[in-house]
């Protein structure tokens, strides 16, 4: 099998790869994650100019025809430079949820203004009780009239404070831990009824504690099917998890480049701490875990638009176990070697570290998805 990229894909990578050197040094990234809003309207617009917005929607949907790949792609740069633009709870979340379950005057309505970079969204599935378990929903929607009524707490929205548009799962029906009973609404930023707490993450990025008090939403809120949301929603954080794992591939290649440089000029008792060998087993162990991150981050992408949901659910948990392992190991080694200053806000290398931290954390971690996919497996 040929993986070599296409020429547009190899065109795709290097505009990127070119977008991340000239706009993402490391302070001026440091600038940007101190600003008000933690990433740059300039940037985002240059995002939809060049079509990165609408890179992995179909051209029915008003994007050019990509894929996971071509996201893979995208996020892999990005995380090389700790890009901090909301493309994650934008295009990936938001968008995909609309483009997989969103009816024709939704997708008009919301994500054709999104690829022309007008509106951005977040979506708000997480609660205090939920841990990783998606379908742990306990905010309410009620009928009201022809519409709903949406009260409750959603914790760690990416984005939440910049989105037009937040994707809020609530349970409509079914005990508080199943995956049938749950509907997913496009509610207002600004509705009537939402309150919101604002915070920085350890990361960089924005997330919010969302408190919803009998927000009204019309009949037309609905995305997808009322009490038939979980299919949806799982299929759509697997294909995000796919993009994490390519987001923390970049993160490894660039603290590893970064470790190798520090240990060919540090030196110590006269030499370059890179000539001890117990140092260069270690950066060999570090480039052998990243390769197989990339290699199972691939793999995840080829297979995320397969047609059996079982493949595709075990693609996403594989590849989410060895970015866990391989991050994990790359970040650690990374501080050891650079010493105590490994860990200091003024060096990229903690900041790497924290984001694949981060990344190892959300939408569940490495022992999490390992039990999925061994249930998934053992279910097959």
């Amino acid at each position: 099998m040929d993986l070599s990229y296409s020429d547009e894909q190899k065109a795709l990578q290097e505009g990127v790869e070119r977008f991340v050197r000239e706009k993402y040094v490391f302070d001026t990234r440091r600038k940007i994650a101190a600003s008000e809003r933690g990433w740059l309207p300039d940037n985002w617009a240059q995002f939809a100019e060049l079509g990165w917005l609408g890179m992995s929607f179909s051209e029915d949907d008003g994007g050019l025809g990509g894929g996971a790949l071509e996201t893979s792609i995208l996020m892999e740069q990005f995380g090389k430079g700790l890009v901090l633009e909301p493309f994650l709870p934008t295009v990936v979340l938001g968008g995909g949820l609309l483009a997989a379950g969103g009816s024709a005057a939704q997708k008009q309505a919301l994500l054709a203004p999104m690829i022309e970079g007008k509106k951005q969204f977040a979506l708000a599935w997480l609660e205090r009780q939920s841990r990783y378990n998606l379908a742990d929903v306990s905010l309410k929607a009620t009928k009201e009239g022809a519409g709903w009524s949406l009260s409750g707490h959603k914790g760690v929205v990416y984005n939440a404070a910049s989105a037009d548009t937040i994707f809020v799962l609530a349970r409509t029906s079914g005990g508080a831990r199943d995956e049938k009973g749950l509907t997913l609404f496009a509610v207002d930023g600004k509705a009537k009824g939402l309150s919101r707490r604002d915070y920085p993450t350890q990361d960089s990025l924005r997330a919010s504690e969302l408190t919803l008090d009998k927000v009204s939403v019309g009949a037309d809120a609905v995305v997808g099917a009322v009490d038939g949301a979980f299919p949806l929603v799982e299929g759509t954080v697997d294909r995000a998890i796919v993009a994490l794992c390519a987001e923390a591939v970049g993160c490894m290649d660039a603290i590893n480049a970064a470790t190798l440089e520090y240990i060919k000029t540090r030196k110590q008792f006269g030499v370059p701490i890179g000539k001890f060998q117990v140092l260069q087993h270690r950066m060999v162990d570090c480039f052998t875990n990243a390769q197989e991150a990339r290699s199972m981050a691939l793999m995840a992408a080829l297979k995320i638009d397969d047609a059996d949901a079982t493949v595709r659910a075990k693609a996403a948990s594989g590849a989410k176990v060895q970015i866990g392992k391989s991050g994990k190991f790359c970040g650690q080694s990374a501080v050891q070697m650079h010493g105590g200053m490994g860990v200091t806000d003024e060096l990229s290398v903690s900041h790497y570290f924290k984001r694949l931290t981060m990344i190892d954390l959300m939408f569940g971690n490495q022992q999490h998805h390992l039990t999925r996919y061994s249930n998934l497996a053992m279910a097959a």
